[in-house]
């Protein structure tokens, strides 16, 4: 029998090359499979988590507070939260074994979501209002911070605790004139709904003066102390899936349907869209790539949780985020 060379060659490559051992890595997301978490099952699907020796289970959440508790408990060594309901939990439990890794979500998309209608356009239009507010939103939990900045009368407002799944339900119905949650879920769900693009107001608070960081990679600190080439190697695996989620969103929302099969295809790509655009993809992203952070904004963003939180224990930078385990630079760049 002839052997080709090249075959040959492969053949001792092979033999040569040990096969990569996979580590279980699963991950907790805060929400449903939604928009949002195509990047993650499409790096699963290209085999970008498999490649950094990976075998990754991606499990929803219920809420963008949901996933620190998962991760500082060990059940899951890592998952995707809010960083700032994360500066919370760890001044109350200031030995849990967890942080933040990589921001996801440069501009938070904390918002208030209201109906020009029922007369909301503007923060002040909140007063004497009914404002519908899951008690675990981390919307809601930024709410005194968006308050005091645009000076409003909290006082004045009604805030009817509301379960997530009649969130948006309610708000279509009349029963509450706005509702706290983020940007791209609330707005789309209304759509959903039948309630026309037009009369949907959408008051992002990182434009009415909140400093804030949204959604970070979280992780388990005993789990990335003793494994930080597969903490880097999971990081690396979320920067190309989200690379390619900006460059051909339609493939990444593909992913995301194989998953979630009721889901409507056009939609989740407009809120993956919107997503990219208004949380992803800033200025700050496009100058530096994502998943780090600024030190300044980083600060004013402690200050601003001063002023309605009151931390037990001295607030520390270093406790909430930790940039150590990001690949290099160009890894980081998304266009």
């Amino acid at each position: 029998m002839i052997f080709d060379k090249k075959m040959l060659a492969l053949a001792a490559s092979l033999l040569a090359s040990p096969a990569i051992a996979q580590s279980d890595m699963p991950f907790a997301l805060d929400w449903k499979f939604e928009g949002p978490a195509a990047p993650y099952f499409h790096a699963l699907d290209a085999g970008y988590f498999a490649d950094a020796g990976l075998t990754v289970t991606i499990s929803e959440g219920a809420g963008s507070l949901d996933a620190i508790p998962k991760v500082a408990t060990g059940a899951f060594p890592v998952g995707f939260a809010d960083i700032n309901s994360l500066m919370r939990f760890l001044d109350q439990n200031p030995d849990a074994p967890v942080t933040a890794v990589m921001m996801v979500y440069d501009k938070p998309p904390f918002a208030i979501v209201g109906r020009k209608s029922l007369g909301v356009e503007t923060p002040a239009d909140l007063e004497g209002k009914v404002l519908g507010a899951p008690p675990p939103d981390g919307a809601w939990a930024q709410f005194p911070i968006f308050a005091a900045e645009t000076g409003i009368d909290v006082d004045a407002i009604t805030v009817e605790p509301v379960g997530f799944p009649t969130r948006e339900p309610m708000l279509a119905e009349g029963n509450v004139a706005a509702i706290t949650g983020f940007s791209f879920s609330s707005t789309l769900n209304l759509k959903r709904l039948g309630i026309p693009a037009d009369d949907i107001s959408v008051l992002l608070m990182a434009d009415y003066g909140v400093d804030l960081y949204g959604n970070a990679i979280i992780v388990n600190t005993d789990f990335a102390e003793a494994n930080p080439e597969l903490v880097t190697g999971f990081l690396t695996a979320v920067a190309k899936g989200w690379k390619d989620a900006i460059a051909t969103p339609d493939a990444a929302i593909a992913a995301l349907i194989e998953r979630n099969p009721a889901a409507d295809a056009a939609l989740e790509t407009e809120r993956l869209q919107m997503a990219i655009d208004a949380n992803v993809l800033t200025d700050y992203v496009m100058a530096n790539g994502m998943g780090g952070i600024d030190d300044a904004r980083m600060m004013s963003a402690i200050e601003q949780t001063k002023s309605v939180y009151d931390f037990v224990n001295t607030p520390d930078a270093s406790l909430y985020f930790d940039g150590s385990y990001l690949p290099a630079a160009d890894m980081l760049m998304l266009q």
